[in-house]
């Protein structure tokens, strides 16, 4: 297990059980997709817990084990490590709290723990509601710009894993992430997986020119701007 030093209290095994937190009626919701989610309340405030699974091919052969290849790589202690860095660099990614492993044989499975973002919704959410106009566009822009500035390369960027709060937006999910030196490539490769993303979510209903036309061009222009002032 790892946890941030500065919990005035460390997080015990039963943290990382869903069961456990529902025991003691403190969680809060659970949901499930690829990976099983549980928003919990904890000692030190709200929490989301996240079990690693699969997806693709490989979920009905592995579903939520992976090849242990050490500590360091395991995906929870990566991701931990990401946010943490994420979080020095004064990022809106959710604070790391604690993360674990447990190896059987060649496998070994995963848990996260991370704080609650309050009060958000997914981009998702917000363009099935018809709220995605230009000026969200160019903050989603900003935020994407913020992140690549710092090296961060995030392996899904999509309309689920921002999160719209009244104040700012917020990047989730940085599995499989990594800190990057500075390039192009993999900063347009996130890029074209966001657009895609935003197609698919309904974004000015699934039509291209019109989202190049009303959202994107906001939204490059908004990732421009801030890439020249985080120079």
């Amino acid at each position: 297990m790892v946890y941030d030093a500065r919990l005035p209290e460390p997080p015990t095994e039963a943290w990382f059980e869903p069961s456990w937190w529902q025991s003691q009626d403190r969680m809060r919701a659970a949901s499930g997709g690829r990976g099983g989610i549980a928003f919990i309340d904890t000692p030190v405030g709200p929490c989301v817990l996240r079990h690693y699974r699969r997806g693709g091919w490989m979920a009905p052969l592995l579903g939520d084990r992976y090849v242990w290849c050490g500590r360091d790589r395991s995906r929870g202690f990566a991701e931990f490590r990401m946010l943490a860095e994420l979080s020095r660099h004064g990022l809106p990614a959710p604070a790391p709290v604690a993360a674990r492993y447990r190896r059987q044989g060649p496998y070994y499975r995963a848990d996260l723990i991370t704080r609650t973002v309050e009060g958000a919704r997914t981009l998702a959410e917000v363009i099935a509601e018809g709220r995605l106009d230009a000026r969200l566009g160019e903050q989603v822009g900003e935020l994407v710009a913020r992140f690549h500035a710092a090296g961060a390369d995030h392996a899904d960027l999509n309309a689920h894993n921002i999160l719209v709060a009244a104040e700012r937006l917020w990047l989730v999910d940085f599995d499989r992430g990594e800190i990057r030196a500075p390039g192009t490539a993999w900063k347009l490769g996130n890029l074209a997986r966001l657009k895609r993303s935003l197609l698919k979510v309904g974004a000015c209903d699934h039509d291209e020119a019109a989202l190049d036309r009303e959202v994107w061009t906001p939204l490059m222009r908004g990732y421009e701007r801030a890439s020249r002032t985080n120079q």
